[in-house]
């Protein structure tokens, strides 16, 4: 486990949700939509966007898939429980994210551009 502490754009972090829970299905037109966010509140692995205002847009499989305005904190939880991470919306589009997360996670996190490669080996000697 890696704990994470730190600061990163909203739609960094969206794009680490759509790596984690439905890249392989998401439907182009959501994946370019900075306002859509996945969701799963049922089962296991709790994603879910808190946001002043929000619409459904489609379910595939185990996820809504959800147009967000205002987003004020994201929660991702994998099916797994091996990563536990939060999102809270500070200013503009600059989040802080907390939690702890998986290896499996943390190679995401460096994808989405959230965390360096650098960075992941400054954390792993700790």
């Amino acid at each position: 486990m890696v704990f994470i502490d730190l600061t990163c754009p909203l739609e960094n972090f969206r794009k680490f949700l759509i790596l984690s829970c439905c890249y392989s299905f998401v439907p182009k037109e959501y994946l370019e939509d900075k306002k859509v966010f996945p969701e799963r509140v049922c089962g296991k692995g709790l994603v879910y966007a808190e946001a002043e205002d929000k619409v459904t847009l489609r379910k595939i499989r185990d996820v809504d898939f959800v147009r967000v305005e205002n987003v004020v904190g994201v929660v991702y939880n994998s099916k797994s429980g091996s990563t536990k991470l939060r999102w809270e919306h500070k200013r503009g589009d600059i989040g802080r994210l907390v939690g702890e997360a998986s290896v499996n996670a943390v190679v995401k996190l460096v994808e989405a551009g959230i965390i360096t490669e650098e960075m992941f080996k400054k954390t792993g000697k700790s």
